[in-house]
């Protein structure tokens, strides 16, 4: 079933113009990568598609799940199933993490029409979930992100993820800034809270991510637009041979 369709996106910011005709479907249980060098618009394409301010949409269309998602505000599309693991995570000082993850849970359940989860249930699920993705009590104790490692803010991610369990989840150069113990550890992760029910789109620079979360489809993004697409093989020969190698064929 088709979950993200994604058809002619032209997106400029400050009057630049960035994505220049993007093309992408991509159906519920898919793991797609997109990859290319810097400046092509890879991260305009995740912060677009979540509604960041100042990046104009200027022709195109989104449909996410039948419906049109360059009507929703930022917050009715996050309600609606779409997550974006930030490149640079920020810190929000005085905010706890679990009270966040409270807010954040009742609200998705709520716009769902759904009951809270009652506490017991709450706190159940974020045992499961933080022992999944190796975020200590400490961690949990903190205002969100504060004084976290690089490593740590990435880890906390997923552990959102995991708790929110959104219907696509934007992962922005997600294992920039890890050693290859904390890649292997959120790489698990990602493959065991993926189902036949969610997506990934990997944002990505390199294939060692695409070592361990094995994506069904890797595209080729340069000046704008997807330039090539393929099987998980294509990331290999990309390593192999690089973007001008790979693109001049």
């Amino acid at each position: 079933m088709e979950l993200l369709r994604i058809e002619n996106l032209h997106v400029s910011i400050a009057g630049k113009e960035i994505l220049k005709g993007f093309d992408l479907t991509i159906n519920q249980g898919e793991i797609h990568a997109i990859m290319g060098p810097n400046g092509t618009g890879k991260s305009t394409l995740a912060a677009a598609l979540v509604g960041k301010p100042d990046y104009e949409i200027t022709e195109g269309s989104v449909f996410f799940k039948g419906q049109n998602l360059l009507e929703m505000e930022p917050e009715e599309r996050a309600l609606a199933g779409i997550f974006l693991s930030f490149q640079y995570p920020v810190e929000i000082p005085g905010v706890s993490m679990i009270n966040f993850m409270k807010t954040v849970l009742d609200a998705r359940k709520k716009h769902l029409n759904e009951e809270p989860l009652a506490s017991s249930d709450f706190l159940s699920k974020v045992k499961k979930n933080s022992e999944l993705v190796g975020i200590s009590d400490k961690m949990k104790g903190r205002a969100v992100n504060e004084g976290f490692s690089g490593g740590e803010k990435k880890k906390n991610e997923i552990f959102q993820m995991a708790m929110i369990e959104p219907d696509l989840a934007i992962l922005d150069e997600l294992d920039s800034g890890l050693d290859i113990d904390s890649l292997k550890q959120i790489a698990e992760s990602l493959n065991l809270l993926h189902n036949e029910g969610n997506s990934y789109l990997i944002i990505t620079h390199y294939q060692r991510l695409l070592d361990y979360v094995k994506p069904d489809r890797v595209h080729i993004m340069n000046d704008g637009k997807i330039v090539l697409s393929g099987d998980s093989t294509l990331a290999s020969d990309l390593e192999e041979k690089g973007y001008e190698g790979i693109m001049s064929n």
